[in-house]
């Protein structure tokens, strides 16, 4: 799909829904570097769950209509816009430690990165949304086949890390991520260790491999 559909969409979707929504996926880093580097299969945002009923009725009120999917209910929101664009809202959930988490189903309470939603502002010509902490990204996209055993690297993540490196660098941004240590020592992070040996982290495959529906919280986004 031509990318103005979805950018359009995207304007649509901001300006109707207010606060509370991030992107996250491609369209994040695009956001964040400020320009379109590829084409996109979708539209992946996050939100909180408390924040979900408000947004997702603003979304029908613009003609948008639900779409089946196979995520445990309370998890996200897949819906198309009247031209043919998918959208995705996945929910979070927060623990004690103010972490986001996974909501609902059988990972409930399975931690995203603790910066996820500390992004800066992204924008596209005159189009600005909130999106995902771009080091957030870069762990998610990194450490997925590592989460997930046997889940193979995606080329295109490897060329959206890279990207956002470099915009990192030339932002003077330290776009490593955490250290195994540095995970177990900082309150409301998971570790990788935990993310390996625990049977509960969200599968890519399991939503990616579902025809017609993009990736669940756990993915590393289209």
């Amino acid at each position: 799909m031509s990318t103005e559909p979805q950018l359009r969409a995207i304007a649509d979707i901001v300006r109707v829904a207010g606060a509370g929504l991030w992107l996250r996926g491609g369209w994040a880093m695009d956001f964040y570097l400020g320009r379109v580097t590829r084409p996109h299969r979708d539209i992946d945002f996050l939100c909180r769950a408390t924040d979900a009923g408000r947004i997702v009725a603003a979304l029908r009120g613009l003609g948008y209509r639900d779409l089946p999917g196979n995520a445990p209910a309370g998890l996200q929101h897949d819906l198309e816009t009247p031209a043919g664009v998918d959208v995705q809202v996945t929910l979070l959930g927060e623990d004690a430690d103010r972490c986001p988490t996974v909501p609902a189903g059988p990972y409930a309470g399975t931690r995203w990165p603790a910066d996820l939603l500390s992004g800066p502002p992204g924008r596209i010509g005159e189009v600005s949304c909130a999106i995902v902490s771009p080091r957030a990204q870069i762990e998610i996209k990194e450490m997925m086949p590592v989460w997930v055993p046997g889940l193979r690297r995606r080329e295109k993540d490897r060329r959206d890390v890279a990207r956002l490196r470099a915009a990192m660098a030339e932002r003077e941004i330290t776009p490593g991520r955490a250290t195994i240590a540095e995970h177990e020592n900082t309150p409301g992070r998971t570790t990788t260790a935990k993310h390996e040996n625990t049977p509960g982290r969200t599968t890519t495959a399991k939503h990616e491999n579902t025809p017609g529906r993009g990736a669940n919280p756990g993915t590393m986004g289209a």
